[in-house]
């Protein structure tokens, strides 16, 4: 499990910045602009949550951090799927992070 704590970090913070290239190829309409935001704020929050969880303290607020992690990750899968079953996205690559997220997930409970 060591070994799986780094890479977690790391693919989080690649996920992150998928993310926010996916956002920036979205269109600049209203709807897109408010659903990215709310996107990039739930999908930075993984990797900021899975930081915080490893550096916490205790067992209790490392839980706590993962939780919150997978929550975010909940969040991102909405809003992607929201973006891509609009047509508003591209749905190969909201598929992509989609997976990528319900990886995410599955590791967060580990």
């Amino acid at each position: 499990m060591q070994n799986a704590k780094p890479q977690l970090k790391e693919r989080a913070y690649i996920y992150a910045l998928n993310i926010t290239k996916f956002i920036d190829a979205l269109s600049k309409d209203q709807a897109c602009k408010i659903i990215g935001a709310q996107l990039l704020r739930s999908a930075t929050s993984v990797g900021a949550n899975v930081i915080e969880a490893q550096a916490g303290s205790s067992k209790k607020d490392f839980a706590k951090f993962f939780a919150y992690a997978l929550k975010s990750a909940n969040e991102s899968k909405f809003w992607i799927g929201i973006l891509r079953d609009s047509g508003k996205a591209d749905k190969d690559q909201a598929n992509i992070l989609l997976q990528e997220a319900k990886i995410k997930e599955t590791e967060a409970s580990l």
